[in-house]
Protein backbone atom coordinates (compact mmCIF):
# COMPACT_ATOMS: atom_id res chain seq x y z
CA UNK A 1 0.00 0.00 0.00
CA UNK A 2 1.18 3.52 -0.80
CA UNK A 3 -0.10 6.46 1.25
CA UNK A 4 -0.52 9.93 -0.16
CA UNK A 5 0.97 11.50 2.96
CA UNK A 6 2.70 10.03 5.98
CA UNK A 7 2.89 12.31 9.02
CA UNK A 8 5.60 11.70 11.59
CA UNK A 9 4.23 12.79 14.97
CA UNK A 10 0.78 13.06 16.52
CA UNK A 11 0.88 16.42 18.30
CA UNK A 12 -1.15 19.51 17.36
CA UNK A 13 0.97 20.13 14.24
CA UNK A 14 0.74 16.55 13.04
CA UNK A 15 -2.97 16.20 13.70
CA UNK A 16 -3.71 19.57 12.08
CA UNK A 17 -1.79 18.39 9.02
CA UNK A 18 -3.90 15.25 8.96
CA UNK A 19 -7.11 17.26 9.26
CA UNK A 20 -6.37 19.39 6.20
CA UNK A 21 -5.02 16.51 4.14
CA UNK A 22 -8.00 14.27 4.94
CA UNK A 23 -10.43 17.01 3.92
CA UNK A 24 -8.75 16.86 0.51
CA UNK A 25 -9.53 13.13 0.36
CA UNK A 26 -5.92 12.08 0.75
CA UNK A 27 -4.92 8.75 2.23
CA UNK A 28 -3.09 9.70 5.42
CA UNK A 29 -1.08 7.73 7.95
CA UNK A 30 0.15 9.23 11.23
CA UNK A 31 3.03 7.48 12.96
CA UNK A 32 3.36 8.46 16.63
CA UNK A 33 5.97 7.07 18.99
CA UNK A 34 4.24 7.58 22.34
CA UNK A 35 0.74 9.06 22.64
CA UNK A 36 -1.30 11.52 20.64
CA UNK A 37 -1.27 15.13 21.76
CA UNK A 38 2.43 15.76 22.29
CA UNK A 39 3.55 18.15 25.03
CA UNK A 40 0.22 19.97 25.20
CA UNK A 41 -1.51 16.78 26.38
CA UNK A 42 0.28 17.16 29.74
CA UNK A 43 -0.83 20.79 30.25
CA UNK A 44 -3.50 21.12 32.97
CA UNK A 45 -5.17 24.04 31.18
CA UNK A 46 -5.10 25.67 27.78
CA UNK A 47 -6.47 29.22 27.81
CA UNK A 48 -4.77 30.95 24.90
CA UNK A 49 -6.40 29.19 21.94
CA UNK A 50 -8.93 31.30 20.00
CA UNK A 51 -12.61 30.47 20.62
CA UNK A 52 -11.77 28.12 23.51
CA UNK A 53 -11.91 29.96 26.82
CA UNK A 54 -10.50 27.10 28.88
CA UNK A 55 -9.76 23.43 28.23
CA UNK A 56 -7.31 20.87 29.51
CA UNK A 57 -4.47 19.97 27.19
CA UNK A 58 -5.57 16.34 27.20
CA UNK A 59 -9.17 17.22 26.27
CA UNK A 60 -7.93 19.47 23.47
CA UNK A 61 -5.78 16.64 22.12
CA UNK A 62 -8.59 14.12 22.42
CA UNK A 63 -11.00 16.36 20.49
CA UNK A 64 -8.47 16.88 17.71
CA UNK A 65 -7.76 13.16 17.50
CA UNK A 66 -11.50 12.36 17.43
CA UNK A 67 -11.95 14.83 14.58
CA UNK A 68 -9.29 13.27 12.35
CA UNK A 69 -10.32 9.76 13.36
CA UNK A 70 -13.85 10.49 12.14
CA UNK A 71 -12.38 11.59 8.81
CA UNK A 72 -10.63 8.25 8.39
CA UNK A 73 -7.02 8.78 9.41
CA UNK A 74 -4.89 5.68 9.83
CA UNK A 75 -2.34 5.58 12.62
CA UNK A 76 0.51 3.46 13.91
CA UNK A 77 2.10 3.59 17.36
CA UNK A 78 5.72 3.14 16.38
CA UNK A 79 9.03 5.01 16.22
CA UNK A 80 10.24 6.33 12.87
CA UNK A 81 13.95 5.58 12.53
CA UNK A 82 14.56 7.03 9.07
CA UNK A 83 13.26 8.23 5.71
CA UNK A 84 14.73 7.41 2.30
CA UNK A 85 13.74 8.17 -1.29
CA UNK A 86 12.26 5.24 -3.14
CA UNK A 87 12.60 6.92 -6.54
CA UNK A 88 12.40 10.45 -7.90
CA UNK A 89 9.04 11.06 -6.25
CA UNK A 90 8.17 8.53 -3.54
CA UNK A 91 9.53 7.92 -0.05
CA UNK A 92 10.11 4.98 2.26
CA UNK A 93 9.43 5.60 5.95
CA UNK A 94 11.12 3.04 8.18
CA UNK A 95 9.92 2.40 11.72
CA UNK A 96 11.15 0.08 14.44
CA UNK A 97 8.69 -2.59 13.35
CA UNK A 98 7.64 -1.82 9.79
CA UNK A 99 8.22 -0.08 6.46
CA UNK A 100 5.72 2.26 4.79
CA UNK A 101 5.59 3.92 1.37
CA UNK A 102 4.18 7.33 0.49
CA UNK A 103 4.22 10.17 -2.01
CA UNK A 104 4.88 12.96 0.55
CA UNK A 105 6.01 13.26 4.16
CA UNK A 106 5.24 15.78 6.88
CA UNK A 107 7.63 15.69 9.84
CA UNK A 108 5.90 16.97 12.97
CA UNK A 109 7.69 15.06 15.71
CA UNK A 110 8.03 18.09 18.00
CA UNK A 111 10.72 18.60 20.59
CA UNK A 112 11.04 17.87 24.28
CA UNK A 113 11.88 20.11 27.18
CA UNK A 114 15.01 18.91 28.90
CA UNK A 115 14.27 17.41 32.29
CA UNK A 116 16.34 17.41 35.43
CA UNK A 117 15.58 13.68 35.80
CA UNK A 118 14.89 13.53 39.53
CA UNK A 119 12.26 11.43 41.32
CA UNK A 120 8.73 12.92 41.27
CA UNK A 121 9.50 15.11 38.26
CA UNK A 122 7.08 13.33 35.92
CA UNK A 123 4.56 12.92 38.74
CA UNK A 124 4.37 16.66 39.43
CA UNK A 125 4.14 17.85 35.81
CA UNK A 126 0.96 19.90 35.76
CA UNK A 127 0.82 19.77 39.57
CA UNK A 128 3.47 22.35 40.33
CA UNK A 129 6.13 21.62 37.72
CA UNK A 130 5.92 23.41 34.38
CA UNK A 131 8.26 23.78 31.42
CA UNK A 132 6.37 26.62 29.73
CA UNK A 133 5.91 29.96 31.47
CA UNK A 134 3.99 31.32 28.47
CA UNK A 135 1.45 28.54 28.86
CA UNK A 136 1.20 28.19 32.65
CA UNK A 137 2.58 31.43 34.07
CA UNK A 138 -0.80 33.24 34.21
CA UNK A 139 -2.09 30.56 36.62
CA UNK A 140 0.31 32.00 39.23
CA UNK A 141 -0.57 35.66 38.76
CA UNK A 142 0.01 37.53 42.02
CA UNK A 143 2.13 34.72 43.50
CA UNK A 144 5.86 34.32 44.04
CA UNK A 145 7.31 31.96 41.45
CA UNK A 146 10.53 30.00 40.90
CA UNK A 147 12.63 29.27 37.84
CA UNK A 148 15.44 26.75 37.40
CA UNK A 149 17.81 27.81 34.63
CA UNK A 150 20.53 30.28 33.82
CA UNK A 151 20.34 31.03 30.09
CA UNK A 152 18.12 32.87 27.60
CA UNK A 153 14.94 30.82 28.13
CA UNK A 154 15.12 31.20 31.90
CA UNK A 155 15.76 34.94 31.64
CA UNK A 156 12.89 35.40 29.19
CA UNK A 157 10.60 33.47 31.55
CA UNK A 158 11.74 35.60 34.49
CA UNK A 159 11.07 38.87 32.69
CA UNK A 160 7.65 37.75 31.53
CA UNK A 161 6.60 36.37 34.92
CA UNK A 162 7.78 39.55 36.66
CA UNK A 163 5.10 41.49 34.78
CA UNK A 164 2.36 39.92 36.91
CA UNK A 165 4.15 38.17 39.80
CA UNK A 166 5.49 40.11 42.82
CA UNK A 167 8.72 38.11 43.00
CA UNK A 168 10.59 35.77 40.66
CA UNK A 169 13.48 33.69 42.01
CA UNK A 170 15.94 32.21 39.53
CA UNK A 171 18.13 29.30 40.61
CA UNK A 172 21.32 29.18 38.52
CA UNK A 173 23.66 26.19 38.52
CA UNK A 174 26.77 28.33 38.06
CA UNK A 175 27.97 31.67 39.43
CA UNK A 176 26.72 33.69 36.47
CA UNK A 177 24.05 33.78 33.79
CA UNK A 178 24.55 32.75 30.17
CA UNK A 179 22.98 34.27 27.09
CA UNK A 180 22.30 37.60 25.44
CA UNK A 181 23.75 40.69 27.08
CA UNK A 182 20.54 42.68 26.67
CA UNK A 183 18.55 39.99 28.51
CA UNK A 184 21.07 39.87 31.34
CA UNK A 185 20.92 43.64 31.67
CA UNK A 186 17.13 43.59 31.90
CA UNK A 187 17.17 40.78 34.47
CA UNK A 188 19.84 42.39 36.64
CA UNK A 189 17.97 45.71 36.67
CA UNK A 190 14.56 44.21 37.47
CA UNK A 191 13.84 44.61 41.21
CA UNK A 192 11.33 41.74 41.16
CA UNK A 193 13.91 39.17 40.02
CA UNK A 194 16.20 37.55 42.58
CA UNK A 195 19.01 35.25 41.42
CA UNK A 196 20.42 32.45 43.56
CA UNK A 197 23.75 31.23 42.18
CA UNK A 198 25.53 27.85 42.47
CA UNK A 199 22.28 26.04 43.22
CA UNK A 200 21.86 22.42 42.16
CA UNK A 201 18.40 20.93 42.60
CA UNK A 202 18.48 17.65 44.52
CA UNK A 203 14.80 16.83 45.02
CA UNK A 204 11.18 17.75 44.39
CA UNK A 205 9.15 17.61 47.61
CA UNK A 206 5.49 16.68 48.00
CA UNK A 207 2.97 13.83 47.92
CA UNK A 208 0.35 14.45 45.25
CA UNK A 209 1.47 17.96 44.32
CA UNK A 210 4.67 19.96 44.59
CA UNK A 211 5.18 21.50 48.03
CA UNK A 212 8.88 22.33 47.99
CA UNK A 213 12.33 22.16 46.43
CA UNK A 214 15.67 21.15 47.91
CA UNK A 215 18.88 22.59 46.53
CA UNK A 216 22.55 21.99 47.26
CA UNK A 217 24.89 24.96 47.12
CA UNK A 218 27.74 23.70 44.93
CA UNK A 219 30.30 25.88 46.68
CA UNK A 220 29.34 25.49 50.35
CA UNK A 221 27.54 22.08 50.11
CA UNK A 222 24.75 23.64 52.18
CA UNK A 223 21.25 22.20 51.63
CA UNK A 224 18.60 24.84 51.00
CA UNK A 225 14.88 24.03 51.38
CA UNK A 226 12.34 26.16 49.54
CA UNK A 227 8.62 25.85 50.29
CA UNK A 228 6.64 26.48 47.11
CA UNK A 229 3.81 25.18 44.98
CA UNK A 230 5.50 25.98 41.67
CA UNK A 231 8.68 25.79 39.63
CA UNK A 232 9.35 26.54 35.98
CA UNK A 233 12.16 24.43 34.52
CA UNK A 234 13.98 26.25 31.72
CA UNK A 235 17.15 24.33 30.98
CA UNK A 236 16.63 24.00 27.24
CA UNK A 237 14.90 21.84 24.68
CA UNK A 238 16.05 18.92 22.59
CA UNK A 239 15.03 17.57 19.21
CA UNK A 240 15.64 14.22 17.58
CA UNK A 241 16.14 14.99 13.90
CA UNK A 242 19.53 13.51 13.04
CA UNK A 243 17.69 10.48 11.65
CA UNK A 244 16.31 12.79 8.91
CA UNK A 245 19.56 14.62 8.12
CA UNK A 246 20.08 12.62 4.92
CA UNK A 247 17.12 14.45 3.36
CA UNK A 248 16.51 17.69 5.31
CA UNK A 249 18.70 20.60 6.29
CA UNK A 250 19.19 21.09 10.04
CA UNK A 251 20.17 24.13 12.08
CA UNK A 252 21.21 23.26 15.64
CA UNK A 253 19.13 20.12 15.26
CA UNK A 254 15.96 21.92 14.11
CA UNK A 255 14.55 21.37 10.61
CA UNK A 256 14.86 24.32 8.24
CA UNK A 257 11.73 25.04 6.18
CA UNK A 258 10.61 27.74 3.78
CA UNK A 259 7.38 29.77 3.98
CA UNK A 260 5.49 26.77 2.56
CA UNK A 261 6.80 24.50 5.33
CA UNK A 262 8.82 22.59 2.73
CA UNK A 263 12.26 21.27 3.62
CA UNK A 264 15.34 21.12 1.44
CA UNK A 265 13.90 17.99 -0.20
CA UNK A 266 10.87 18.37 -2.46
CA UNK A 267 7.97 16.39 -1.07
CA UNK A 268 9.11 16.51 2.55
CA UNK A 269 7.48 19.13 4.74
CA UNK A 270 7.81 19.90 8.44
CA UNK A 271 5.77 21.75 11.05
CA UNK A 272 5.54 22.43 14.76
CA UNK A 273 8.25 22.55 17.38
CA UNK A 274 10.62 20.45 15.29
CA UNK A 275 11.31 23.33 12.89
CA UNK A 276 13.65 26.28 13.35
CA UNK A 277 11.55 29.22 14.62
CA UNK A 278 11.27 31.68 17.47
CA UNK A 279 7.78 31.04 18.90
CA UNK A 280 6.54 27.65 20.03
CA UNK A 281 2.84 27.77 20.88
CA UNK A 282 -0.07 25.46 20.10
CA UNK A 283 -1.68 27.94 17.73
CA UNK A 284 1.56 28.22 15.74
CA UNK A 285 1.87 24.45 15.54
CA UNK A 286 -1.70 24.09 14.23
CA UNK A 287 -1.13 26.85 11.67
CA UNK A 288 2.13 25.34 10.47
CA UNK A 289 0.53 21.91 10.29
CA UNK A 290 -2.28 23.20 8.09
CA UNK A 291 0.22 25.02 5.84
CA UNK A 292 2.32 21.88 5.50
CA UNK A 293 -0.71 19.84 4.49
CA UNK A 294 -2.05 22.41 2.04
CA UNK A 295 1.31 22.62 0.31
CA UNK A 296 1.84 18.86 0.44
CA UNK A 297 -1.50 18.46 -1.38
CA UNK A 298 -0.35 21.01 -3.97
CA UNK A 299 2.88 19.06 -4.36
CA UNK A 300 0.92 15.84 -4.97
CA UNK A 301 -1.10 17.58 -7.65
Amino acid sequence: MIYDIIIVGGGPAGMSSALYALRENKKVLIIEKESFGGQIATAPRLENFPSIEKISGLEFSDKLFEQINNLGVEFELDDVIGITKNNDKDFIVKTTNNVFNCHAVIIANGCHHKKINLPNEDKFIGSGISYCATCDGPFYKGEEVNIIGDANSAMQYALMLSSYCPKVTMYALFDHLFGDAILKQKVYSNPKIDIKYNMSLTSFEGDDTLTGLTFKNTKTNELVNVKTNNVFIAIGQQVDNNRFSNLVKLDNGYIVVDSNMETSTKGIFAAGDTIKKDIRQVINACSEGSLAAINAVKYLS
